[in-house]
């Protein structure tokens, strides 16, 4: 039985989830036994155009993201969002909030015009995604448990619940306690609490649970004397392309 074949890309993005990916250590081994890494420019010198599986970070920022993803898209079977900028546009949609022109003259200044920037927007905006290992940076975890099941034809369990639920399993003291606001109550789970363990509200890199009881955020921030407008910033950080910041400020004056 052959081996799956694997390609790993990078749209606009830090490279930092691909890295993440090298930084399996001992796993690494592992998974290059079970799949075929045909395409992986962080890492191997060789490329494919024949691929079942297509590991996708970044976003979609310029003309040349859409036109490799929609390529990408043609030949994989399985596509796989890797990361927040893939899976929700992440920290570049913040472009988004000034306008494209604006902020390529904010960047770029009298050179503007050499960019081909595009309004940016996460990789399912124009192409189905199978799967999302989310996060800003992914949980490595995460993504070896998303390639066995394939391996294995079985669908991956991603959590749907909130962070919440994670910081309670890890007895963590709320940082609202503590006087720092956190995306938590909102945000989905599967990084294992990671920032309010290390007592850092959570910024929402893994972008929101399917439903998120917006009621019950704008209630906590209340009972802390907290306003939406005091954390919309940090709503936007990571979802500014999803408007979560918007919609959670809905009404709430």
């Amino acid at each position: 039985m052959s081996k799956p074949k694997v390609g790993i890309f990078g749209l606009t993005g830090c490279g930092g989830c691909q890295l993440e990916i090298l930084n399996l250590e001992d796993q690494i081994v592992d998974l290059v036994k079970a799949v075929d890494i045909v395409h992986f420019t962080e890492a191997i010198t060789e490329h494919s155009d024949n691929y079942d599986i297509a590991l996708i970070e970044g976003s979609v920022s310029t003309k040349h993201d859409l036109e490799r993803l929609e390529s990408i898209a043609k030949i994989a079977k399985v596509i796989v969002a890797i990361g927040a900028c893939s899976s929700t546009g992440g920290l570049n949609c913040l472009k988004n909030l000034y306008g494209v022109e604006k902020a390529k003259e904010l960047v770029y200044g009298d050179k503007k015009d050499w960019i081909e920037a595009i309004e940016t927007k996460p990789i399912d905006a124009y192409v189905d995604v199978n799967y999302y290992a989310r996060g800003c940076p992914p949980n490595r975890s995460e993504i070896v448990d998303i390639i066995k099941s394939l391996i294995l034809g079985k669908v991956p369990e991603i959590p749907t619940y909130p962070v919440c639920i994670e910081c309670k399993r890890n007895n963590n003291t709320c940082v609202f306690d503590l006087g720092i606001t956190c995306m938590g109550p909102v945000t989905r789970a599967g990084c294992e609490a990671r920032c309010p363990s290390s007592i850092a509200g959570c910024e929402g890199c893994r972008g929101p649970i399917d439903n998120p009881n917006i009621d019950a955020e704008k209630d906590l921030l209340a009972r802390y004397g907290l306003t939406v407008e005091d954390i919309m910033e940090s709503f936007n950080l990571y979802n500014a392309c999803k408007n979560i910041g918007h919609n959670i400020g809905q009404d709430s004056k």
